[in-house]
Formats: C-alpha cells, structure tokens, sequence
C-alpha cells in the first residue's frame, strides 16, 4: 500500500471537520427553529445558541476519529488535523458557552447532561467498530439533539414551563420516526418484486411510530398545548411514510433516500413553526 502523503493528511480535509451524516443536521437546526417560532420572539441570543450547537455537533466527528486512531482503526499520521480540529471546536465552544451565562443563560448548560452519557455511548460502539446501522443509539442521539428546542424556546424569551418540553417530545418524536422510516428504506434498495402485503407487514414499525405521532400530536391539541397545525404536519409525514412503505426505494442511491427524508423533516418543521407563528 502507498503511503498517504502530507497532502492527504491535510487538516482541511473535510473528513476531520464535518460528520459524513448529512441528513442529521436537521436534527439540531429543526428543533432550533421551533423552539424560537414558539416563542414568538426573535433575540440575538439566539444566534449565539445556535453556534454553541453547531460546534457541540462537530465536534463529535474529531472526536470519534481520535477514539479510531487510538483503537488502531486509523493510522496515527491522522492526529495533527484531528487534535486541530478538536482544539479549534472546543475553544470556540467554550466561548460560546461563556458567553451564553454573561447574557443569564446558564440554565443551557442543565441540556448538556443526558448529552455526555449519549456521547460516551457513541464513542464507546466507535472503539469496538459497531457504530455503523446502530438504529438505537441514533434514535437516543436524535433525542439530544432536539433538546435544542427547549433552549430556543428559552434563549428568546418564551415563559411557558411546559411547552418548552412539549415541543422537545414533538422534535424527538419526529426524528425517531424519521430514523425507522430511512433504515426501512435503506432495507428496501436490496429487494426484488414483493407483494403489498409484503411491503407492509415490513413497514408496519415505520407506519407505527409514524400514527403514533399523530395521536400524540391530536391528544396534545385537544388539550390545547399546541396549536392544531402541529398534528396536521405529522398527519402529512403519515401519508408520506405510507408512500414510501407502498412504493420502496428498490435500487435506490442512499443519496436519494437520504434527501428525500430531508425534504420532509424540513417541511414538517416549517409546517410545525407556522402552525405557531399565526
């Protein structure tokens, strides 16, 4: 094998800076955008928060990197650009995070503690090479993130003590459904001609989880917790599920698949700001 040359190990790879997971960004930037929509208010603190966020994020993909080099999954010559990239996120995330209790924010910091478990999990899978298709974890880890709801929700001034983590539940639950339905669709790109029957009974966690979204949707509606264009948009990811358990993804670029997911978690979390925006 031929080395990789100095070059290659450039730390402006974006390897070392940016997760491969391009579709899980909307599982932080989403809930983001809720919790402010939900507030009703728009404060420069918000910004700061999102930044926080963003480099909390990141730095999950150096990290996971240095835990391969030291299990031996990759060559030392990685270090350089991966301590570089760590150092560069943790700075600016301590910053960030500084900034945020001068401005009376200190409360975010309460989101950070069921992260660090989470994190820990995903580090410790990335040692033992078992990171890969761990639907779990990823449901767990989607449900971290959409903690980014409640500290929108309470970086722009909202005052309610409940809606903060209703709309956490509201963000998780469309994430969690959204995993299942990808993996199934993933599964998918391998069959050849099955019968409706067939393709159902495989989808019926994905429709599941899917109904069981709306009922929780109507169920917090009724109670008059959240405005009714909230079960409506999970209604309209129902329909899209059952789309895609009736019509799989047979032959399929993951690429295609992974967009298209992302097409409907970004119209649900608009649908879902402007069901309480007006």
């Amino acid at each position: 094998m031929v080395p990789e040359t100095t070059s290659r190990r450039s730390a402006w790879r974006k390897i070392y800076a940016l997760p491969a997971e391009h579709g899980s960004w909307i599982w932080w930037i989403g809930p983001l955008i809720l919790g402010a929509a939900a507030a009703r208010k728009v404060s420069i603190d918000l910004l700061l928060l999102a930044l926080a966020v963003l480099l909390a994020f990141l730095i999950r993909q150096p990290v996971s990197l240095l835990v391969k080099i030291f299990s031996g999954r990759r060559s030392r010559a990685d270090l350089p650009p991966v301590f570089t990239w760590i150092s560069i996120y943790a700075v600016l995330l301590a910053a960030a995070g500084l900034a945020l209790i001068v401005l009376g924010h200190a409360r975010l910091f309460l989101l950070l503690l069921p992260g660090l478990p989470v994190f820990g999990w995903h580090l410790w899978l990335v040692s033992r090479r078992q990171e890969r298709g761990q639907r779990g974890i990823e449901i767990v880890g989607s449900g971290v993130l959409a903690l980014a709801a409640p500290g929108a929700y309470w970086v722009c001034g909202g005052g309610s003590h409940s809606l903060p983590w209703i709309l956490w539940l509201l963000a998780w639950l469309q994430s969690a459904a959204s995993i299942v339905l990808v993996y199934l669709r993933l599964e998918q790109r391998a069959w050849e001609s099955t019968s409706l029957r067939s393709r159902l009974r495989a989808g019926t966690r994905s429709i599941a989880y899917y109904l069981a979204n709306v009922l929780i949707a109507l169920a917090l509606g009724a109670a008059g917790l959240i405005p009714w264009g909230i079960p409506a948009a999970f209604a309209l990811l129902l329909l899209d599920a059952v789309a895609g358990v009736v019509r799989p993804a047979m032959g399929a670029r993951p690429i295609r698949i992974g967009m298209r997911q992302l097409f409907a978690s970004s119209a649900f979390y608009l649908l879902a700001s402007i069901a309480f925006l007006i």
